[in-house]
């Protein structure tokens, strides 16, 4: 197919949770599939075809609620995909996750020998994910979706994690989350930085030209155009470590706010440092018009506002010209809180699994996601910082170093914990509509 420089998105055939938005708040679940038969497997393909919701749908029958499915290397083997088409997908994803923890940083106690079951096993072939305003709502959605499996004793439910985001918007440490969206040409979706050009349709959505002028699809093409990639991580969250690590390094209430947000690029509110250096503005923080709309380049190339190795500016250098070009690894990123929240001001670990249920969405499982792990996250050599990692996720060991540009001095933090320990994950690819039809009509 001869694809066009601006060639409008099929929405039509793009699953919804691809590019739009998330409701606030939200409850979202994700629940896990295997495949013990393969006709029935084919089956849940048709029937879940007939649940998904498209992109073109702004409201689903059951209101701010849609359901989206995907499915890991192994299932697409479950389901009897030729090996010839397996070959076409990136080996990335061909490899799964767990056999990628060391590029990825997951080492140590983060490592798939410690991964909560049956994330980065075999067993793992489906991933379905729903979504809606509340419990009540996203239990519906679930029970919507319910009779794809229905009579269907061939594929079983091996695992369940709820989630939910508050009005807040705040994830487990105290920092409003998912600001930062881009734009993607043809979806019709702004951005959340007018400062920031949209970008190519093939960096999100497969058989579509990137910003390469190259076009990434698994064959035959009704399978890969119009899916994408998936990763999703389960990552733990020490709050309570956290909390002490900024009190001990903190000279005040003030100071450790002050450090929280030069940690982050942000304050607890979401108001940026690059738009309000000395103080936090929780009105700005909360207005999505102006809560990102900044550059680095231009107004801080040295970092004395937002460090150059602060937890922001890591994930999206924006106009900064490292590593190449900064739009070939961005992302959509998505955060989803689970567990109980810790109190307000306890700093003591209370024994609960809290942390953010992490999801990337791109076509490019290597230059986008596992760069940005592997050489933005846990490498500091592109911001001049040598090893250092990022303070936030990185895989610290405790012996790390995280420094603020500061005149007439820097200040530099000192023996970084793990604050994030991964607990699991899956590389998915997640199917037009019509590639589900197609996966469903699949013969022996």
């Amino acid at each position: 197919m001869t694809e066009q420089t601006h060639t409008a998105l099929e929405l039509d055939d793009i699953q919804r949770g691809v590019l739009s938005p998330r409701p606030t708040p939200y409850a979202a679940t994700y629940i896990l599939f295997r495949i013990d038969d393969r006709a029935q497997g084919r089956d849940l393909m048709r029937r879940v075809s007939e649940v998904v919701t498209a992109a073109t749908d702004s409201m689903s029958p059951l209101g701010e609620t849609w359901v989206s499915v995907a499915l890991t290397g192994h299932g697409l083997r479950a389901l009897g995909v030729p090996q010839e088409s397996l070959d076409t997908f990136a080996w990335e994803f061909r490899q799964g996750m767990a056999a990628r923890a060391n590029a990825l940083g997951d080492t140590g106690e983060s490592g798939p020998a410690n991964w909560e079951p049956p994330l980065g096993t075999p067993d793992v072939h489906v991933v379905l994910v729903a979504l809606a305003p509340d419990g009540t709502q996203l239990e519906a959605a679930v029970d919507h979706a319910r009779p794809a499996f229905r009579h269907l004793p061939g594929v079983v439910p091996i695992w369940r994690q709820d989630c939910y985001a508050l009005p807040t918007e705040t994830e487990p440490f105290g920092y409003r989350d998912g600001i930062s969206h881009p734009a993607v040409e043809g979806s019709g979706i702004a951005g959340s930085n007018p400062l920031e050009a949209p970008l190519k349709a093939g960096e999100f959505v497969l058989g579509y030209r990137d910003e390469l002028g190259g076009v990434q699809t698994p064959q035959p093409e009704v399978l890969g155009r119009n899916g994408t990639y998936v990763a999703f991580r389960k990552l733990h969250q020490r709050v309570a470590v956290f909390r002490r690590y900024v009190k001990d390094n903190s000279t005040g209430p003030e100071d450790e706010e002050l450090l929280a947000a030069k940690i982050m690029g942000r304050w607890r509110s979401g108001a940026p440092l690059a738009l309000s250096p000395l103080r936090d503005d929780p009105v700005l923080g909360a207005d999505p018009r102006r809560n990102n709309r900044f550059l680095y380049e231009r107004d801080d190339p040295a970092g004395f506002t937002t460090p150059p190795g602060c937890h922001i500016r890591r994930a999206n250098p924006r106009d900064a010209a490292v590593a190449g070009a900064p739009r070939l690894h961005r992302m959509i990123r998505r955060g989803t809180v689970y567990g109980p929240p810790l109190p307000e001001g306890v700093l003591e670990d209370d024994g609960a699994d809290r942390g953010l249920m992490f999801t990337f969405i791109g076509a490019h499982l290597g230059r986008q996601f596992e760069f940005v792990q592997s050489q933005w996250m846990n490498d500091g050599v592109f911001v001049g910082a040598e090893d250092a990692k990022d303070p936030i996720v990185g895989s610290a060991d405790g012996a790390g170093d995280f420094t603020i540009p500061r005149r007439p001095v820097r200040r530099r933090l000192h023996s970084l914990p793990r604050f994030v320990v991964t607990r699991g994950g899956e590389y998915c690819f997640m199917p037009g509509l019509s590639a589900l039809r197609w996966l469903g009509d699949l013969k022996d």
